[in-house]
């Protein structure tokens, strides 16, 4: 009996010594890492079982404006790179910037032949609604607005436009019908759903400024050992796979076309 009574004391306080260890981080990401994050994630979380990762996706001007507020995020991803720098030079960051994609604008539509299309087709009056992310707080938003402008096709679509939050939001207004194509983020056109509803045309990169995306661990993260092994992750074999398999041009990497 006594035997018995010392391995479960022993037991119990294994347990807990382990359950100590565990860990929670929040991530705030773009939205455009939807897919590749969540995959990422369950890769991460075959290595590091009882930790947990939450992950919640939205527009990186919001976020960045969040954190200055003190959101519970321990980590920032965000679709433009100059976010999280302006973060650092205000204190928010306990490390340094760092750069880990490119992303890729593309015209997109279920409805139409969007392969076959360029952004000089949006011009063609049977075109009504057009959906692209909010300029003000979205950085692929910001990027398509660009393409246009660079075309001089801004001021002739214009009264077209319907913006989304973010640019997932973006995607669903296409998806659902009440926009017939859309300017997102290659990262969501090559996902298994959108996919196989449709073609996509991608936005020669010569006609915006580069997509440099970057994280930082934000402040209140700088004593949390599972945010830097988590941002580490996003190095690894496997996670580069995956960003590469959802279009992104990874660091050391020379954007196409």
């Amino acid at each position: 009996m006594k035997q018995l009574t010392t391995l479960l004391l022993l037991s119990l306080l294994l347990l807990g010594t382990t359950t100590a260890h565990a860990e929670k981080i929040t991530v705030a990401a773009a939205a455009d890492l939807k897919f590749a994050m969540d995959e990422i994630v369950v890769s991460f979380n075959k290595q590091h079982p009882r930790d947990q990762v939450e992950i919640i996706y939205g527009s990186s001007g919001k976020f960045f404006a969040q954190i200055q507020n003190n959101a519970p995020y321990d980590l920032y991803f965000s679709a433009d790179i100059t976010y999280p720098r302006q973060l650092a030079d205000k204190g928010f960051a306990a490390s340094a910037v760092t750069s880990y994609a490119v992303g890729r604008i593309v015209l997109w539509s279920n409805s139409r032949d969007a392969a076959r299309m360029t952004l000089e087709n949006l011009i063609d009056p049977a075109l009504r609604k057009i959906a692209i992310a909010n300029p003000r707080h979205a950085p692929y938003g910001k990027r398509a607005e660009e393409a246009l402008r660079a075309l001089k096709l801004w001021d002739k679509v214009q009264h077209k436009l319907v913006y989304g939050e973010n640019i997932a939001h973006t995607a669903q207004f296409v998806e659902t019908g009440n926009a017939q194509v859309g300017i997102i983020a290659l990262a969501l056109a090559l996902n298994p759903t959108l996919s196989k509803q449709g073609g996509y045309y991608l936005i020669p990169d010569k006609l915006h400024q580069p997509l440099e995306q970057g994280y930082i661990i934000t402040k209140r993260a700088a004593d949390k050992p599972l945010a830097k092994l988590f941002a580490g992750y996003m190095t690894s074999k496997e996670a580069r796979r995956i960003m590469t398999r959802y279009g992104f041009v990874l660091p050391g990497e020379t954007v196409g076309k």
